[in-house]
C-alpha cells in the first residue's frame, strides 16, 4: 500500500539532479582558452562503435580532438588465472574464450607453449589441420571487421555481405569441431578429432565463391568517393611511431614495416606454404582496409595448398601420457579405463620450465607465456595480446583529427576487448 504520509516528489527537482549528474558523468574538465575552450567528455562504453566495452576520454577543442586516453577493464575477467586453476589440457577451453573472433589462434599459440614444454611433435596431418583452421579463421575475423567498420562508417549493407560469407566458415568449423566459437579444437599435441567426411566439398565451394566476393566489396568501397575521404589521410601513424608502441599486424604493415611471425618464426609448417606479406605505406584507415584485403586473398591461397596438399597419418600425437586411449580399448581394457580416468579428472604433469610462443593472428603477434613447476596445473600463463597492444597507439593516430574520424580510427585498429581485458 501507498505511504500516503510521504511528501509529493519533485519532479522538477529530479530532473535537474539527473541532468546535473549526467553532466558530471561525462563532462570531466573545461578548460577555457583562447580558442574558445576546451571539453574533456567519455565516448563509451556503451557506445557501439567502440566494439566491446572500450571507454574513450576525449579531449575536445570544438571538434578537434586535441588528446584521447583509452580505458579498458570493463570486461575483465581473469581468464589468465583461471588456466592456472585448470589442468593443462582443460586451459584450452579458457584460452579459446580471449580472442572470441580468433578463437583457433588463442587454442594454437597455447597448445605451441605446452607442446614446447612436453617435447612433444605435432604429426604433419595435425600440423596441416591446424593451418587450415587458423587461416581460415583469419578470413572470418577480418570479414567480422569489414563489415563492422562498413556499418560504423554508414556502409550498411556491408554488415550483410560480411556475415553472410563469414556465416559459410563458421557453418564449416561448426561441422569439424561442433561448435560455432570458442571450439576448444587445437590442443596439445594436435587437433581434438579429424576432419570429417565432406569437409573438403565445403572448403572447396568457398574457395569458389569468395574471390568474387571480394571483388563486390572493392566495388562497393574501394572507389567510392565517401568511402575514401573517409578513410585517406585519416588516423596516420607513422612507421616510427608504431614501432616504438610494439604495433603489430596490420597496423604495423600499412606503415611499411612487412612484419608477420608466420616469416619470422614459422610455426605448425607454414613455411611449406607459398603466400606474401602485403604492406602499404601510408599508415591511414585506407591502407589497413586495403591490407586486410590483400590479406584475405592470401589467406585463401594458403587454404588453396593445404587443400591439394594434406597429408594422412595421424591428427595428433599419440603419446598415451598426454593422450587418452583409443574409445575402442575401454570396452576391453581395465588399464585403458583407469588410464582416461586420471587423464580426464588429474590431467597429466609437465616438467618445469618456462617458454614463450608466438603466432600471427588477424590483429598481429599473439604470445603465450607459460610456465610450470611440474604439477598438472600450469603456473602462470600470461598472453600478449595485440589488441592491448596496438590499443596504445589511438591517442597518437587521433591527435589533433577530427571528433567525426573517431570511430573509423578505432575500427581500423580491430580491437578485441575480450583479449585486452582478459
Amino acid at each position: 500500500m501507498t505511504d500516503r504520509t510521504t511528501p509529493p516528489v519533485d519532479g522538477s527537482q529530479l530532473v535537474e539532479d539527473f541532468e546535473a549528474g549526467a553532466r558530471g558523468a561525462f563532462v570531466e574538465d573545461v578548460e577555457e582558452t583562447e580558442e574558445g575552450g576546451r571539453m574533456t567528455i567519455n565516448m563509451g562504453p556503451q557506445h557501439p562503435s567502440t566494439h566491446g566495452v572500450l571507454r574513450l576520454v576525449l579531449t575536445l577543442e570544438g571538434e578537434i580532438v586535441r588528446e584521447a586516453r583509452p580505458v579498458i577493464g570493463y570486461l575483465h575477467t581473469g581468464m589468465e588465472k583461471e588456466c592456472e586453476d585448470s589442468t593443462w589440457r582443460q586451459a584450452v577451453t579458457i584460452v579459446t574464450r580471449m580472442d572470441y573472433l580468433a578463437p583457433f589462434f588463442n587454442e594454437l599459440v597455447y597448445s605451441m607453449a605446452v607442446e614446447k614444454l612436453l617435447g612433444v611433435e605435432v604429426p604433419p596431418r595435425g600440423q596441416a589441420v591446424r593451418i587450415l583452421m587458423t587461416e581460415l579463421n583469419r578470413i572470418s575475423s577480418h570479414l567480422v571487421w569489414l563489415a563492422t567498420q562498413g556499418m560504423d562508417m554508414g556502409a550498411v549493407s556491408m554488415m550483410t555481405y560480411g556475415f553472410r560469407e563469414r556465416e559459410l566458415l563458421i557453418d564449416f568449423f561448426e561441422a569439424v569441431t561442433g561448435l560455432r566459437m570458442n571450439h576448444n579444437y587445437i590442443i596439445p599435441g594436435g587437433v581434438w578429432q579429424d576432419l570429417p567426411d565432406g569437409w573438403q566439398t565445403m572448403v572447396e565451394d568457398f574457395i569458389a565463391i569468395f574471390p568474387g566476393r571480394l571483388a563486390e566489396y572493392e566495388r562497393l568501397l574501394s572507389g567510392n568517393p565517401i568511402w575514401r575521404q573517409r578513410t585517406m589521410g585519416v588516423a596516420v601513424i607513422s612507421r616510427e611511431d608504431a614501432l616504438a608502441h610494439s604495433a603489430s599486424g596490420p597496423l604495423l604493415r600499412s606503415t611499411g614495416v612487412p612484419w608477420d611471425i608466420r616469416k619470422a618464426f614459422p610455426y605448425s609448417g607454414i613455411e611449406r606454404y607459398e603466400f606474401d606479406v602485403p604492406t602499404a605505406t601510408d599508415g591511414d584507415v585506407f591502407a589497413r582496409y586495403n591490407l586486410r584485403l590483400e590479406e584475405m586473398r592470401q589467406s585463401l591461397r594458403i587454404v588453396r595448398q593445404v587443400v591439394d596438399t594434406l597429408p594422412g597419418g595421424d591428427y595428433k600425437n599419440m603419446d598415451p601420457k598426454i593422450t587418452p586411449p583409443p574409445r575402442s580399448e575401454l570396452t576391453r581394457s581395465m588399464e585403458a579405463v583407469i588410464h582416461h580416468f586420471k587423464l580426464v579428472t588429474q590431467g597429466y604433469p609437465v616438467p618445469p620450465g618456462d617458454v614463450y610462443t608466438a603466432v600471427e593472428s588477424p590483429r598481429g603477434e599473439l604470445g603465450a607465456y607459460v610456465a610450470s613447476n611440474g604439477e598438472t596445473l600450469p603456473y602462470r600463463v600470461h598472453v600478449r595480446d595485440p589488441s592491448f597492444v596496438n590499443l596504445q597507439t589511438l591517442p597518437i593516430m587521433m591527435r589533433d583529427t577530427l571528433v567525426a574520424d573517431t570511430v573509423a580510427t578505432i575500427a581500423s585498429v580491430d580491437p578485441i576487448m575480450g583479449g585486452v581485458d582478459r
